[in-house]
């Protein structure tokens, strides 16, 4: 992947300069879905915990990245999320491909994991690499996809059955075509099975998965052609797209001026998810603090949890202890108390106690 770094703490530069935050939506138990897909998921309602993402390679923890502190994930759990959606590097991981995981930071990870499932919160472990790992993409002469399905069978086993644990496949796909992503995605699904882990799977879709984009032709054949392809051994997989509102649907612009086509794109996406017999999972969306803006924070979470028929839940872009207070996505606490979208999202749980409600 192209180097992430950090402008300041929190402050994310990578892969297309696309700095923006992402907060984990939580994950709170509603009805059991229908049978299929993602049959034993529970009603998602979560915040992504960024920082683990953070920083250039080679700088120390603590000084270029970092992990969700316990009083961070107590905050959310305690506002009524409940899971968490745990960005963090594949290369930090895994520092060379085919070998053994880095133990420090794989301790890091595991006891990251056990905190948030400790505090009662699901967690989607999420590589946020953007299909690429040291700036090259998967499927390349320097990164086969046999080497992404190494990683998921090292990473599955680290975490297999263990209940509230999800797999995030890989965060935004993109420069990659449908049908090699489908390969890879297929490859690791495979690879995760057998080690036994029959944990739910959350698969993206390439061009950054923005829901707006699933049936567009402009990178090549569209997700819709070609992700229906996806197979699951344990059939326990789900769509993650991210759909954000501003005028690029990109999150990085102030401002929400494509509320409308975003929620409309939702409302689409559901569609095909239906008639596919699929679910889905909105793995990113914000809003900043314009007022005018948390009526669309309210319709887009209402758009997923009015058809819990296909929606497994949401997460919300973003927050973590490194977001500066004036990343107008974020909705990390401040010392004047919760930010606006907070406010709206608390407001939300209070009017509807469950997902679907």
């Amino acid at each position: 992947m192209v180097a992430i770094g950090v402008t300041g703490k929190g402050q994310k530069v990578g892969q297309s300069a696309r700095p923006r935050m992402r907060l984990l939506a939580g994950a709170i138990s509603c009805s059991v879905l229908a049978a299929g897909p993602a049959q034993s998921a529970q009603c998602i309602r979560g915040i992504n915990l960024a920082g683990a993402e953070f920083g250039s390679l080679g700088q120390a923890y603590g000084e270029g990245y970092t992990y969700p502190s316990e009083k961070t994930v107590s905050y959310f759990r305690d506002k009524g999320f409940g899971g968490v959606r745990l960005p963090f590097l594949w290369e930090r991981l895994q520092p060379k491909l085919y070998d053994k995981f880095d133990a420090a930071e794989m301790r890091r990870l595991r006891a990251t994991v056990k905190d948030i499932r400790s505090a009662g919160m699901q967690v989607i472990v999420d590589p946020h690499n953007y299909a690429r790992y040291k700036d090259q993409l998967i499927g390349s002469d320097a990164v086969p996809q046999s080497a992404f399905s190494d990683f998921w069978r090292r990473l599955a086993a680290m975490f297999a059955n263990q209940e509230g644990v999800i797999f995030g496949l890989m965060n935004e796909p993109h420069g990659i075509s449908a049908e090699d992503w489908l390969s890879a995605a297929n490859g690791a699904i495979a690879a995760i099975r057998q080690t036994g882990a029959n944990n739910l799977v959350l698969v993206p879709g390439t061009s950054w998965t923005g829901a707006h984009s699933w049936s567009g032709g402009d990178y090549g054949t569209p997700n819709s052609e070609v992700m229906a392809g996806v197979t699951d051994p344990a059939g326990n997989y789900a769509y993650e797209v991210h759909q954000y509102m501003d005028a690029d649907f990109s999150g990085k612009n102030d401002e929400c001026s494509r509320a409308a086509d975003a929620v409309k794109a939702i409302g689409t996406m559901g569609d095909w998810l239906a008639s596919h017999g699929r679910h889905g999972f909105l793995g990113e969306f914000a809003v900043p603090t314009a007022p005018g803006c948390q009526q669309a924070l309210t319709d887009m979470v209402s758009a997923v949890e009015s058809r819990p028929d296909v929606w497994i839940g949401w997460s919300y872009w973003a927050a973590g202890d490194w977001w500066k207070p004036t990343e107008p996505l974020n909705i990390q606490p401040t010392e004047s108390g919760d930010r606006p979208q907070m406010q709206t999202l608390q407001r939300y749980f209070a009017d509807h106690q469950s997902c679907g409600g």
